[in-house]
C-alpha cells in the first residue's frame, strides 16, 4: 500500500494543525522523523499519545504530539503555523509520501476500512463540507438510518412502493441539499423598496448603505446569517428597472442591472422586495420574466407606513407575501417562517432519508420506474456498493 500524507486542518493560521498519514510504511517513517520527549522509544499504539519533535536529520521543525487511530494511520498535531505545516508536508514527501487533499485522504482511509458502504463513505465525505449543524447530522443518519435502512427494507418491498417512495427521497433531496450545502437568497425589487435595510436587518449587523436616494446600491452586497436550519447568503442587488436594462450605451446603470439579472439566475430563492406605501405600478418598470422560473417570496416592507399597495394586484407567481417593515423588525419572523416553507426545508428533519450525492440521485431516478425485482435488486446493490460519488 503506498503512503498518503494530508494536511486535515485550514490552511490558516491557527492554535494547533494536524497532519495525518497513512499507509505501511507510516510506523517506519514516523521512527524516522519523529523524537521522543524522554529516552524511551515512542510507541504507536492506539490510546498512545507520544510527545515529541519532528526533526529533519538534526533539524527541529515543531513539537508535536502524536495520535493513534490504528497501526497504519497516524495524525501529527503540531502548532498551527502554516508554515510548519509545509515543512512537514515537505518532510513527508521526502520519505516517499504522496500528499493529498484531506478530502481525498479520508476517501482512502475510508475505502480501506472495509466495513463501510458506499453511502456511508459518501456521507462521511459530504460531512468534511456541510454549512450547518443540521446538516452534518442529516448526513450521519444516512449511514445506518435514512437512505441505507430504507434501501436495506426496499429489497422485499411492493414496485410501486419502492418508486414511490424513490420520488419522495428525490423531493426532499433537494431540500436538504440547501440545509446541507447552503442557500443562496437574492434580494430583488424596484429601487429605494428598502432591499438595503432588509438585508442589514437579517443578517443582523450593518452590512449594506441605506439612503432614501433611489438608486443607491449599484453593485451587489452580500451577507452570511442562520434562518433556522439554514445558513443563507443574502446578496442585495441593484434595483430592478426594465428601463435601464433597455437602455444604450454602457451606463453604470445598464451594467448594474446586467450584473442583477446574472445573479438572479444563480439564487435558490428570490426574495422580492416591493414598497407597501406606494401602488401597485412599481411592478410596471420591473422585468419579472427573469424571475418566473425562480421560487419568490413577496416581502411588502415599509408595512409602517400608510398602506397604498393592493396586494390582489401580484401576478400568482408573486402571490406568496408576507408584510413586513425592514425598518422597525415587523413581520421579520413570519418572513423567515415564510422562507423556510417556499425552500422546502419545513419538513426536513435529521431522520429523513435523502439522497445526496449525484451518484445516489441518478440512481434513485432508475427506481422510480422500476420493473422487476431483479432490476431493483441490481440498483439497491450498486447503491449501497458501488463506487464512490461525491
Amino acid at each position: 500500500m503506498a503512503l498518503y500524507a494530508a494536511a486535515m486542518t485550514g490552511k490558516g493560521i491557527g492554535a494547533i494543525a494536524t497532519v495525518q498519514i497513512f499507509g505501511d510504511d507510516v510506523q517506519r517513517v514516523l521512527a524516522e522523523i519523529f523524537k521522543p520527549v524522554g529516552s524511551k522509544p515512542a510507541e504507536f499504539k492506539t490510546g498512545k499519545i507520544p510527545l515529541g519533535s519532528i526533526v529533519d536529520r538534526d533539524k527541529t521543525i515543531d513539537q508535536v504530539t502524536i495520535g493513534c487511530e490504528g497501526p497504519q494511520n497516524l495524525a501529527i498535531h503540531c502548532h498551527g503555523n502554516p508554515l510548519v505545516v509545509e515543512m512537514i508536508m515537505e518532510l513527508l514527501r521526502n520519505h516517499g509520501a504522496e500528499l493529498i487533499s484531506a478530502e481525498e485522504f479520508l476517501r482512502t482511509t475510508l475505502a480501506a476500512q472495509g466495513s463501510l458502504n458506499a453511502i456511508a463513505i459518501e456521507a462521511k465525505l459530504a460531512q468534511l463540507n456541510a454549512k450547518t449543524l443540521t446538516g452534518t447530522k442529516i448526513l450521519a443518519n444516512q449511514i445506518d438510518g435514512g437512505l441505507t435502512k430504507w434501501l436495506e427494507n426496499a429489497k422485499t418491498a411492493p414496485l410501486d412502493r419502492i418508486a414511490a417512495k424513490a420520488e419522495q427521497i428525490l423531493a426532499d433531496s433537494g431540500a436538504a441539499e440547501l440545509i446541507i450545502s447552503g442557500c443562496k437568497i437574492v434580494l430583488a425589487g424596484p429601487p429605494n423598496s428598502g432591499k438595503s435595510t432588509l438585508l442589514n436587518r437579517l443578517a443582523g449587523r450593518q452590512k449594506a448603505i441605506v439612503t432614501d436616494i433611489e438608486g443607491t446600491t449599484r453593485d451587489w452586497v452580500s451577507a452570511q446569517c442562520q434562518i433556522g436550519p439554514l445558513s443563507v447568503m443574502l446578496i442585495d442587488t441593484a434595483g430592478l428597472d426594465e428601463k435601464l436594462t433597455a437602455s444604450s450605451g454602457a451606463t453604470t446603470e445598464k451594467t448594474a442591472q446586467e450584473m442583477t439579472a446574472r445573479i438572479l439566475t444563480e439564487a435558490e430563492l428570490i426574495l422580492l422586495v416591493l414598497d407597501n406605501s406606494k401602488s401597485a405600478d412599481q411592478l410596471n418598470r420591473m422585468p419579472l420574466g427573469k424571475i418566473a422560473a425562480k421560487k419568490v417570496l413577496t416581502a411588502l416592507n415599509k408595512a409602517d407606513l400608510l398602506a397604498k399597495f393592493d396586494a390582489a394586484q401580484l401576478p400568482n407567481s408573486l402571490s406568496n407575501a408576507v408584510e413586513i417593515s425592514a425598518k422597525s423588525g415587523a413581520g421579520i419572523e413570519n418572513l423567515k417562517k415564510a422562507i423556510l416553507q417556499i425552500a422546502g426545508v419545513s419538513e426536513i428533519t435529521t431522520k429523513t432519508a435523502v439522497a445526496f450525492t449525484p451518484r445516489q440521485q441518478d440512481l434513485l431516478k432508475q427506481l422510480t420506474t422500476v420493473k422487476s425485482k431483479q432490476q431493483t435488486a441490481s440498483i439497491i446493490s450498486e447503491l449501497l456498493n458501488g463506487s464512490l460519488g461525491v
